[in-house]
């Protein structure tokens, strides 16, 4: 994920929309229970906490996949892992 759209995410005052979802009760039973034992104030934002992961996880591994085959298809045309490995350290060291 690059810098700004991280730095986006953390901030707490982006603005919000209410959605409804169908949950199973044990489900928010258990949410109650946990997010305090959390440090979270309630369950709405134990549920949010947990999507975000999960989302970001699959953000990642969904970009890490076409950068893998980026890089693949770079090699393919003959571009050297030294001028690869270049490239990556100074996309990353932003």
């Amino acid at each position: 994920m690059k810098i700004d759209a991280l730095k986006q995410r953390l901030n707490k005052d982006r603005p919000m929309t209410t959605i409804t979802i169908r949950m199973p009760e044990d489900v928010i039973e258990d949410l109650k229970r946990v997010a305090p034992l959390l440090g979270f104030s309630g369950c709405q934002p134990l549920a949010r906490a947990y999507i975000g992961q999960g989302l970001r996880a699959d953000l990642e591994r969904l970009e890490g996949d076409t950068i893998s085959a980026l890089i693949a298809s770079l090699k393919r045309h003959g571009v050297s892992d030294d001028v690869l490995q270049e490239a990556i350290s100074e996309v990353t060291q932003r």
